[in-house]
């Protein structure tokens, strides 16, 4: 929507305006664009200075493209900073703001999870549920926690079917579950091994690896070498698992330590995650910033716990000096978030404590420097790519590259897609489908013509940017049906090359030229791994277009071949039961609400079991 000059002086005026009256209480503040639309939230300790700061001064590259989308503001003010934290975490959550949604955690953390049931089962989960449950976490990824809840079903053998069956499954057979199915197991059997897992997971390895390898011999002893090979399995494992750490800690607390880093408007943010005082994981997520450094940081840290409850006895933040809007309010966000979480929160200034923080710091910018070098090396990799294929077909530029494939089964459905590479990099934005309408049967050649033409006329009408580049995949007939759609019918002359794939799909070849010529391009270059990622790229788009296609014309082809079936019952069907596996598998009550009778849904229910 284009704006209109007098309705931006407006906005401006009733900006300036709003600004005189901001309070000097702490509060939170929405800013909308011209449409009304909340783009950013934030938190202050004093509105009137902080909300002020976005219309003075100077600001790097991304905060002012969120000023400059600025058409109006809202605040309300809280009672204290812990209020004003809640409610800022409050409102992205409900209104995922453009210029916020970035920080929001997005994961949500894996937790292994000790069921409150009469036989209790150990299990791995992202939801942290006030039902009495025992949570240990959050694990960093879904692989550790799997990893760890692995090396405890072999070690505490807790029930593992999710409903209790009626025989013994593998895992009884196995040892690894006591089998409440076919056998009494006391609550005290139950109770017995929480207490061991909880333990396990408090810190307690040693001591469990210490029993196992007191176990382990004295069943040598006995001469049970089975048993004494399975317990030595187990301490391999634990000390595969738990590896000892060389970041330490004497009180043995359970505490998460924050670091970050900023630069180029991007944020990375490190969690170490010391457990009975050990850095056993930690947690990495870098994404772009728009507002004050220390308080985005903040504003990640909140949401981040708001997901993820289950808390430890401590929390470390570093302060707030390497932000350049740095105002000393660290310890007061430390004392709004302690308030809120009821958890100790720290901001050390000095002594070993600073050194924990100051790891959490240093490996957030590290993170952040491989960020940009790898963008810088892709970016260099893509731009000399692009060079050199400009160079093989004899252009300047390439700069521009439209790449079509298509795609049908022995003729049937037949699609066509269209993919975008901007200097040397996908643009999705730019993407098209096309379902063929003119072409009958398997005709690759009439597919690329209609494709080629659909596409260039509307180039045309619209004054779309043109490519400097065109790839078909195929050889000497697509190119030619290509060409002479552009030239002969359209008038444009347009580079086309194709791409041509070996016996096992792969590229092997590019031709271009009239009449097209095989270039001689060697396989291990950058340009050639471009025109891979090209051909790949528009395959696999047009290949998943092609099933959807297929997909949803298979269901309307089975409903359609169903006697007292017609349009518009089956469009009801599939609204009401979503797919063609639910209606295979409903019950003939479930048709009553379409107004469909027993005989009837006896017949769809049957003609469908039949064909598959």
């Amino acid at each position: 929507m284009i704006e209109h000059p007098e309705d931006f002086e407006k906005a401006k005026e009733s900006i300036r305006n709003k600004l005189a009256l901001l309070p000097d209480q702490p509060g939170c503040y929405l800013m909308k664009n011209s449409e009304g639309t909340i783009i950013y939230v934030g938190k202050a300790k004093v509105l009137k200075n902080r909300v002020r700061s976005y219309f003075t001064g100077s600001h790097d590259g991304k905060t002012q493209r969120l000023v400059s989308d600025i058409r109006d503001f809202e605040y309300i003010v809280t009672a204290s900073n812990m209020e004003a934290l809640i409610l800022e975490c409050n409102l992205i959550k409900e209104h995922y703001p453009r210029y916020n949604v970035l920080l929001k955690d997005d994961k949500t953390y894996p937790y292994l999870k000790i069921t409150n049931d009469k036989h209790p089962r150990l299990e791995v989960t992202r939801r942290v549920l006030k039902d009495k449950a025992k949570y240990f976490g959050p694990y960093p990824h879904a692989f550790a926690a799997q990893q760890t809840k692995k090396l405890l079903d072999r070690l505490y053998p807790l029930r593992k079917c999710v409903t209790i069956p009626s025989q013994a499954c593998l895992y009884y057979h196995m040892g690894q579950c006591l089998g409440p199915c076919i056998e009494e197991v006391t609550a005290e059997q139950n109770a017995s091994m929480i207490e061991e897992i909880t333990r396990f997971l408090n810190g307690g390895h040693e001591e469990i690896k210490q029993e196992l390898q007191q176990k382990m011999g004295e069943a040598a002893e006995a001469l049970e070498f089975e048993r004494a090979k399975e317990l030595r399995d187990q301490i391999i494992s634990i000390d595969a698992l738990m590896e000892k750490q060389n970041i330490t800690t004497v009180d043995q607390m359970n505490r998460d330590v924050f670091g970050y880093a900023v630069d180029k408007g991007w944020m990375s943010v490190q969690i170490l995650y010391m457990r009975q005082g050990k850095m056993i994981q930690r947690n990495s997520s870098t994404f772009p910033y728009y507002g004050n450094a220390y308080d985005d940081f903040m504003t990640f840290v909140s949401q981040y716990y708001s997901e993820n409850t289950a808390l430890p006895r401590e929390i470390y933040l570093p302060d707030g000096e390497l932000d350049p809007a740095h105002d000393g309010t660290e310890e007061s966000a430390a004392d709004a978030l302690e308030a809120w979480l009821k958890v100790k929160v720290h901001v050390p200034k000095r002594g070993s404590k600073t050194k924990i923080v100051s790891m959490a710091m240093e490996n957030a910018r590290i993170a952040l420097d491989e960020k940009f070098k790898l963008i810088e090396r892709d970016e260099e990799r893509s731009i000399k790519a692009v060079e050199n294929l400009g160079q093989w077909i004899g252009l300047e530029t390439v700069r521009r590259i439209e790449a079509f494939d298509n795609s049908n089964i022995q003729g049937t459905d037949p699609v066509s897609a269209m993919v975008v590479f901007i200097d040397g990099k996908p643009a999705r934005k730019e993407y098209r489908k096309y379902k063929v309408k003119t072409v009958v049967g398997p005709d690759d050649y009439g597919t690329m013509r209609e494709v080629i033409r659909r596409r260039y006329e509307r180039v045309l009408k619209e004054n779309l940017p043109m490519p400097d580049l065109v790839v078909v995949d195929g050889g000497k007939g697509q190119i030619s049906a290509a060409v002479d759609v552009l030239e002969n019918e359209l008038g444009l002359y347009i580079p086309v090359c194709g791409l041509v794939k070996d016996d096992k799909h792969r590229t092997a070849q590019l031709m271009v030229g009239d009449p097209p010529e095989v270039i001689p391009m060697r396989r291990d270059s950058q340009e050639f791994y471009l025109l891979q990622r090209i051909q790949d790229e528009v395959h696999r788009f047009a290949i998943t277009f092609h099933r959807e296609t297929r997909a949803k014309s298979m269901v309307t082809s089975k409903l359609d071949s169903i006697p007292g079936i017609g349009e518009k019952r089956r469009k009801a069907l599939l609204k009401h039961f979503g797919s063609l596996k639910k209606i295979k598998e409903a019950s003939v009550e479930d048709f009553r609400p379409l107004s469909i009778g027993e005989k009837l849904a006896t017949q769809i229910i049957q003609a469908l079991q039949e064909e598959s």
